[in-house]
């Protein structure tokens, strides 16, 4: 279990994030923000996580996405070495239909068709934060809030894939390892 807490002049922020849930288990999460809210809680039940946020902030711009940067954080560190690794996901939501993949790789890249710039902002931070490889496609979908949803329960399903328990490491490389010197 990660919890760490992210605090700026903005936002501040406090998550726990675990990588396996009960089914019952209900996401704990107070933003201030209520479609926030129900993203991160979505999220959180399609991936099979165990999460609790509570944060607030100035604005809704900062919030989100210092709440994507702390989740994405949460998640590289809770990421186990030997995963599945990949996972893929098509979630069709009334008039949406998304696409999206991940590489739990190492390697932060995100690219994503959304109609929203705040969300594809945090996405893009969740990707950056988390070291993980995130594709998002949009191939239909009018209503926004459709949109974004079934972006966010693609992703938590892809999620859910590639951090499946893996008898191996899944790269070429192998497990790869930092180690850091003190004072630097």
């Amino acid at each position: 279990m990660s919890t760490l807490t992210r605090e700026t002049t903005e936002t501040r922020v406090r998550l726990t994030l675990r990588a396996a849930r009960p089914d019952d288990e209900r996401p704990a999460v107070d933003t201030g923000e209520p479609f926030l809210d129900h993203m991160l809680q979505t999220f959180a039940r399609y991936a099979g996580l165990h999460l609790a946020v509570e944060a607030r902030g100035d604005l809704r711009h900062h919030l989100v996405e210092d709440v994507s940067i702390a989740l994405g954080m949460a998640l590289r560190r809770e990421t186990p070495p030997a995963c599945t690794r990949f996972g893929a996901a098509l979630v069709p939501m009334d008039d949406a239909l998304v696409q999206g993949a991940v590489d739990l790789g190492g390697r932060s890249w995100y690219e994503g068709t959304l109609p929203d710039s705040l969300a594809e902002h945090a996405f893009r931070s969740f990707a950056d934060n988390a070291a993980l490889n995130l594709h998002l496609i949009v191939h239909r979908g009018r209503n926004r809030h459709h949109v974004v949803e079934a972006a966010v329960k693609a992703l938590g399903l892809a999620l859910r894939q590639a951090l499946a328990p893996g008898d191996a490491v899944f790269s070429t490389k192998g497990a790869v390892r930092v180690d850091w010197e003190e004072g630097t």
